[in-house]
């Protein structure tokens, strides 16, 4: 999912109150057991209200509202479908692991027992990668932390965490890319926000290096799970609809949307 183009340039002081709206207001709409879990629409009364005591001009505020039902409608129509289940992973994963025959490195999830098994959303983009780049190298399991320089070859930048793939290495790489997959999972936790947070850290850091180097990595976020993400974490998916905005990610992609679109990004690397 790319951002909308209509509200990329926005001012910091419409990103406070798109996050102080959505909390103040709500992220979704509290529905019964069955029934179709949405997302909150609202009107510029209500972020209006929210935002009286705050000094914020009506015009953000008509900004505002019209982006927070745009987040909503992006997220209802193109993104919730595209979520699998673990199973639907497991096989896409086989069906793509008989096709590509894949050498790459291909992880196991970190549970237990019968929950143990191939971490299905990174096998899959590793595999999509490694026949895409047919024969490029790349950091299909990096475990460092990655480095960025100048055009000098002088280091500037060191990013705070270890990313999850790296093209061509995760020193100086052109691009860096985070994968959060959580199937099997029966409650919904801290780890899911603590992915956002890391998103937002490293989209951060990318973009101070972007100044220092002269240069800006490319950067993506690649999630998957219906229950984790849809039933449970919907919130969390606003926020990372707020963060391709913002400049924090050039793109997220969700669940089988991976199939066509990874390739597609990867096939335009410089090699």
């Amino acid at each position: 999912m790319k951002p909308n183009p209509e509200f990329v340039n926005e001012t910091p002081a419409f990103w406070a109150l798109v996050r102080y709206a959505s909390e103040q207001l709500g992220y979704s709409k509290r529905v019964g057991k069955g029934l179709p879990k949405t997302l909150r629409r609202y009107t510029q009364g209500e972020v209006a209200n929210v935002a009286k005591t705050l000094g914020t001009a009506n015009e953000v505020v008509k900004r505002v509202t019209d982006y927070l039902n745009c987040r909503a409608a992006m997220l209802e129509e193109q993104v919730e479908s595209l979520l699998m289940d673990r199973d639907q992973a497991k096989a896409l994963f086989e069906k793509l692991k008989a096709k590509h025959k894949p050498q790459c490195h291909l992880p196991l999830n970190k549970q237990k027992g019968t929950m143990r098994h191939h971490a299905y959303f990174t096998c899959i983009i590793n595999t999509l990668t490694e026949a895409t780049l047919d024969g490029t190298s790349f950091a299909d399991n990096p475990r460092q932390l990655t480095t960025i320089k100048n055009d000098k070859g002088h280091l500037v930048a060191t990013m705070s965490r270890q990313i999850d793939g790296a093209y061509p290495s995760p020193d100086n790489p052109h691009v860096v890319w985070e994968i959060k997959e959580y199937y099997g999972t029966t409650s919904f936790g801290s780890r899911v926000a603590d992915g956002v947070y890391e998103t937002l850290l490293d989209g951060y850091e990318i973009n101070e290096a972007k100044n220092l180097a002269e240069r800006r990595v490319g950067h993506y976020l690649l999630v998957d799970d219906h229950y984790t993400w849809w039933d449970c974490g919907r919130s969390y998916l606003c926020r990372l609809v707020d963060a391709t905005h913002m400049g924090l990610v050039d793109e997220v992609i969700f669940g089988r949307e991976v199939v066509d679109r990874w390739p597609d990004i990867v096939s335009k690397w410089p090699k």
